[in-house]
């Protein structure tokens, strides 16, 4: 009898556990759904705010309904098509990770090809058209990533309507070391790349990343002390980007006076 009761009491032990773990599993599951909606809202939110912060609208401690209506009043965005650098209407749900994972809407890249290692490459990427008051357009917004030291780097990079000058920088997304690497998020670092000339006078990719580099040539950014391989990462983020596999037939058409967005 004795024997009995302790096998119904282990079973009815086992019988609460799992019962605890069930419950348990519908709670964060139920909050992770519930949750889902208000991270895409907050995602947006981040990404408006660092397309400001690079296009030099974004004020101090603006409220997410400032973010939103400075947004929606001043930044147009469209897709642009990578080998021709034509332009089409966005639609609001463009996501690069849902375009790198089909052969449809990506390519691989040669060896040769991926000097900003990033393997992949999306037929197309989201840009974003700044306009001043009267609706002009006055710049735009290119996004850019490629390996750093420890991770991939993000960043969006602001160019005049010129389709040479950068207007700014900001990473909004990176692993490097704080203090090295992670001197990305330095203002002082960011605020050099004002008035660099990102392209030369052939329309090759010419921004460099060099020590004492934005002390003497339109084309130099001072490379990150101690971050050696950090700088390169940027370097060679650059040097794809702004080259054929990337922006480089847009920005073209931008120089001709071709894009007005």
């Amino acid at each position: 009898m004795a024997k009995e009761k302790n096998k119904d009491s282990v079973g009815r032990t086992f019988l609460v556990v799992f019962i605890l773990c069930l419950v348990c599993s519908v709670v964060v599951a139920g909050s992770a759904v519930g949750l889902k909606s208000k991270q895409e809202e907050q995602k947006l939110l981040d990404k408006q705010r660092n397309i400001l912060d690079v296009a030099g609208l974004l004020a101090p401690k603006m409220s997410a309904s400032e973010v939103l209506k400075v947004y929606d009043s001043r930044i147009k965005a469209k897709i642009v098509n990578f080998q021709t650098g034509e332009l089409t209407d966005s639609k609001g749900a463009f996501d690069l990770n849902t375009e790198l994972r089909s052969d449809e809407t990506s390519i691989a890249l040669s060896p040769a090809e991926d000097i900003a290692k990033i393997r992949r490459r999306a037929n197309t990427a989201e840009v974003y058209f700044v306009l001043d008051e009267q609706g002009k357009t006055t710049e735009v917004v290119l996004p850019v990533y490629g390996s750093g030291l420890w991770s991939v780097m993000y960043a969006f990079v602001a160019v005049d309507i010129d389709g040479v000058t950068s207007k700014g920088i900001t990473y909004y997304a990176h692993g490097e070391t704080p203090g090295l690497g992670g001197e990305v998020d330095n203002p002082q670092w960011k605020a050099q790349w004002k008035g660099k000339h990102l392209i030369n006078e052939e329309g090759v990719p010419a921004i460099k990343i060099v020590r004492g580099g934005a002390t003497d040539s339109p084309y130099g950014i001072d490379g990150l002390s101690g971050a050696t391989l950090t700088s390169n990462g940027i370097q060679h983020m650059f040097d794809f980007w702004l080259g054929d596999k990337g922006f480089g037939p847009f920005l073209k058409k931008v120089r001709e006076g071709e894009i007005n967005g």
